[in-house]
């Protein structure tokens, strides 16, 4: 079969033919892979930035994480890689699958549950979202970003508040879902002030943050009280790329009713992560087929992985490789 393979971490990878994988179990399933998102977590994991990179294999590994495919009975199916993904065949796990509705083209399904894992499992779980609740999302120009947006007010969000660098993209937010827009590029105060002015007359209830770094900073300080009886602020870190690390002010956990966590692998239990497959994933699938879901791909081909493993890309798209 062909494959998209790597051999050592940070180089590229190659379009090369490589043996079909074998199941070991019944849990697993032989499948034929449709498409496959390129997503930052599996870049990650491929170059070892990601703390659930693999050793690397002198064989070769295929790469790619997750992806639409097909069962052996033509059913198509949205699964969790055992085996690589961007290749021909893939083995999934049968615990982790969910079927896709019609009206979702391969693409999108393959682009949306990264999204959706990225976005609802923070909100519902890390930050037990309430209908009424006001949310600023830290980083929603992104493609992880837009889909939070979407579900959030799908969730009840009263205010859905959005940070980001293109302004474009953060106007574009508005008819996502997004009530108030505010840039990263202006100068720390103006930032600060405005956030905080927000925050003084529809008090922020949930953060959800995919930067990290610097606007984390910013964003804690503009929540931080004064002596006085504080809303319960739910912060979730999902994503740094702003940076990892950031300087936290004791005064921040004590002056307010704040709960700092964060949303990734390994932060969720077996219940949730079961709830994601058997009821959150095909809930969005479900509004993606009714158009009250959207998002926005582009595709490319298997053969063209090397050339393409680098390239960016802009305006909260995501790429989509179709096989």
């Amino acid at each position: 079969m062909k494959a998209a393979v790597m051999y050592q971490k940070g180089e590229l990878p190659q379009y090369i033919d490589f043996p079909e994988p074998i199941a070991q179990n019944d849990d697993e399933a032989l499948v034929t892979v449709k498409a496959v998102a390129i997503k930052h977590l599996d870049k990650g994991r491929a170059s070892g930035n990601h703390y659930s990179s693999d050793a690397p294999k002198a064989s070769g590994r295929v790469i790619g994480g997750d992806g639409v495919c097909l069962l052996a009975d033509g059913t198509r199916v949205y699964g969790m890689g055992i085996s690589g993904m961007l290749a021909e065949k893939a083995l999934i796990d049968k615990d982790r699958i969910v079927k896709i509705p019609d009206g979702v083209d391969d693409a999108t399904a393959a682009a949306l549950p990264n999204a959706v894992i990225g976005a609802a499992m923070g909100l519902k779980f890390k930050a037990d979202i309430q209908p009424g609740d006001v949310v600023l999302i830290n980083g929603a120009t992104g493609f992880t970003g837009r889909v939070a947006v979407q579900i959030a007010k799908h969730y009840g969000a009263k205010k859905v508040i959005v940070t980001g660098r293109n302004q474009a993209s953060l106007n574009d937010l508005l008819s996502l879902g997004a009530d108030e827009t505010i840039s990263v590029l202006q100068d720390d105060e103006n930032f600060k002030a405005r956030l905080a002015a927000i925050h003084s007359t529809t008090p922020i209830d949930v953060i959800i943050d995919y930067l990290w770094g610097h606007t984390a900073e910013m964003i804690l300080a503009c929540v931080k009280g004064n002596g006085s009886f504080t809303n319960r602020v739910r912060y979730v870190s999902i994503g740094a790329m702003t940076g990892d690390l950031i300087q936290l002010s004791a005064a921040n956990l004590r002056s307010v009713n704040l709960q700092l966590t964060g949303s990734g692998l390994g932060g969720w239990s077996k219940p949730q992560v079961g709830q994601l497959f058997s009821q959150i994933l095909p809930e969005m699938f479900a509004l993606a087929a009714a158009g009250k879901l959207k998002v926005d791909t582009i595709t490319v081909k298997l053969e063209n992985i090397a050339e393409l493993w680098g390239l960016e890309v802009d305006g909260g798209k995501r790429l989509v490789v179709v096989i």
